[in-house]
């Protein structure tokens, strides 16, 4: 008997339809822990510009996300805490101001960080951060010189080598580490206490990790011409140019806190004053991010209005809302109007090709992607016939991005060089590289076999396949790079195969259906743990959550002819828990950096829950 989805899948629309914005989009917050609000709270003091109310909100968000154990976590089952955010939530109470050493919470958080090794094991993005505001040294050498941006093209190993988040946020730190800037004021707070070792130099990198990095390296710096202060110099002016160059309209660079964040401490490092309007302009474009969750402020790491609306427009498309409903035509004139007209950086790697992607923030122009490009174009699609111009520049710079392994990367085309393995920076894997991964190549595939009259023999389409089922995992799920984790992989990977006319007898489907089953909790759902991402296999969450679970059953969905137990039982859970809140509609589905960066999308918990109502109610309707 098929379970009736009808009030649950109202429920969702008309809370969609009360809460876009009369531009036609959806901004939900973009929710990233804590980290951010901390280092607001650092660069306010470190301007000395004194907005006290926002302050006084940080500091009242951040102590209402500590644990009774004095830490800070950054994802529910994480354990007895997190490091590196316990020391920069310390460090930005302490630099408020309103907040001492001896305040109860801040001996606890104190306590917690002594124990777990002190400031010297934070990870190297905060010890940046510590040594711009003068809390430690800059460590005597850096595997990366600023002269690497000067290496050509042609040599393995160049500036563009690196993907272009990592290009964004290695531009400045590379600027920093050169000019060893740092910046105290007289509120500055001395984080002494936090070291275990005080008489030693904390260690950033152990010198047997970069050597064979280094002589790369070296052997490309001295293949240029030039003396080496002349060649520093340019390095200088180009590494500068670099950042002027993509800094938009709001004043960001590329639209990211992080880059944005260091790029101000660049520009002071190179001369510019404190009150110089660069400095003014990208310190408002990140005021402009902020949001309020629960009555308090959160600084958001990038807006994510593109992403929020294209996501819903399919969603409420798939689930039966016409396309003459004012809510669905003006998401479409709001994502026409989001289309990339300038060129980027992935011209680089992708030289015969005009823009006609889309981004993900609203005030992204130049930095386009290709899963915001799929997901545009579902809503996009059926008004194609009315803007024709729009929908082929769309499919032909989607096409243009394949990587020649046959899949597709985020934001370029074949930056996925293993010399970049060789680099001992933190992450590296995830801020230097862009690399083919199994979640954007299936929702690409899933939108070129649905939305588009291309064969499934295509050849574009075919590569992607071959790509798909080299790359899946022994125990039949994918990894997916941008959520949590490998559930999120699995229905990317098997809604797409499905799309372009995989047999559900195929050796993989049939895999991938059976770990999935496999994993379904005994209330009906489905949940995985943050934890899976950086021990590289599948963790369970112990819960069911409402996104995770609409994976899972839209997987099945798109395989299955008939309705299962494992199906029934899922769609209950979603019925029956469509308006929940508790900590596992709160827990990140997304990530950016596995054990340091996820994402809490305000939106899926609506957005993933529609489609697979919808869809199990298209499918299976008698």
């Amino acid at each position: 008997m098929m379970i009736n989805t009808r009030n649950g899948t109202e429920w969702i629309i008309e809370r969609l339809r009360s809460h876009q914005l009369p531009d036609g989009s959806w901004n939900y917050p973009f929710e990233t822990g804590i980290s951010t609000d901390a280092y607001t709270i650092i660069l306010l003091r470190t301007l000395e510009i004194e907005d006290e109310e926002l302050i006084k909100g940080l500091t009242a968000r951040i102590l209402s996300r500590q644990e009774k154990n004095g830490a800070w976590k950054i994802f529910y089952d994480e354990g007895e805490g997190n490091l590196t955010a316990s020391v920069e939530s310390y460090y930005a109470l302490l630099y408020s101001g309103y907040y001492q050493k001896d305040d109860p919470q801040l001996k606890k958080a104190r306590k917690f960080i002594l124990a777990k090794g002190g400031l010297e094991e934070a990870n190297i993005f905060a010890k940046i951060m510590f040594a711009m505001t003068g809390q430690l040294k800059y460590p005597s050498f850096f595997p990366l010189p600023v002269e690497v941006i000067l290496l050509p093209l042609q040599f393995p190993l160049n500036f563009y080598s690196f993907s272009v988040f990592g290009r964004a946020n290695m531009t400045p730190i590379m600027l920093l580490m050169d000019k060893k800037f740092s910046l105290k004021t007289a509120k500055s707070p001395n984080l002494k206490d936090l070291t275990v070792n005080r008489d030693q130099e904390v260690s950033w990198i152990q010198p047997n990790e970069w050597r064979s990095f280094l002589s790369i390296l070296e052997e490309g710096i001295s293949s240029l011409m030039g003396l080496p202060d002349q060649l520093h110099k340019l390095a200088i002016e180009r590494a500068k140019k670099y950042m002027l160059d993509h800094i938009e309209e709001d004043g960001t660079l590329f639209s990211y806190y992080s880059s944005t964040f260091l790029m101000i401490f660049a520009l002071l490092s190179l001369g510019y004053k404190k009150t110089d309007p660069l400095i003014a302009n990208a310190l408002s474009g990140i005021m402009a991010m902020k949001c309020e969750i629960n009555g308090l402020p959160h600084m958001q790491y990038t807006t994510a209005n593109v992403w929020n609306t294209s996501l819903i427009g399919y969603a409420l498309q798939s689930a039966g809302v016409q396309t003459d409903d004012v809510m669905i035509v003006k998401a479409n004139q709001y994502l026409l109007g989001k289309q990339h007209h300038k060129f980027g950086d992935w011209i680089i790697h992708n030289r015969n090709q005009l823009p006609g992607g889309w981004g993900f923030s609203d005030v992204n122009t130049i930095h386009p992607d290709v899963d915001d490009t799929t997901t545009s174009l579902r809503v996009v699609a059926r008004f194609a016939s009315t803007n024709l111009h729009s929908w082929d520049r769309g499919i032909c710079w989607l096409l243009s991005m394949q990587n020649n392994d046959g899949g597709w990367a985020a934001f370029e085309k074949n930056t996925n060089s293993k010399l970049l393995n060789l680099l001992p920076i933190e992450k590296g894997r995830f801020i230097l590289a862009d690399p083919t991964c199994a979640d954007i190549t299936g929702r690409t595939i899933e939108f070129l076999g649905n939305y588009t009259n291309l064969p499934a023999q295509n050849e574009s389409v075919k590569k992607a396949v071959k790509w798909l089922v080299k790359n899946q995992e022994q125990n039949g799920s994918w990894y997916g790079r941008w959520g949590i984790c490998y559930i999120y992989g699995t229905w990317a990977a098997v809604t797409g195969l499905m799309a372009v006319g995989f047999s559900r007898l195929h050796p993989s489907i049939d895999s991938a259906v059976e770990w999935l089953k496999n994993i379904q909790n005994e209330d009906g759902g489905w949940g995985e743990s943050c934890n899976s991402d950086h021990q590289g296999k599948y963790i369970p969450l112990g819960e069911s959550t409402l996104t995770h679970s609409a994976w899972a059953l839209d997987a099945l969905i798109s395989v299955l002819d008939q309705p299962t137990d494992e199906i029934e039982k899922g769609i209950s859970f979603l019925v029956n828990s469509i308006s929940r809140e508790d900590w596992t509609t709160s827990y990140p589905k997304g990530q950016g950096m596995a054990g340091a960066f996820y994402i809490h999308y305000h939106s899926y918990r609506y957005i993933f829950p529609l489609l697979a109502l919808s869809h199990y109610q298209t499918k299976y309707k008698r």
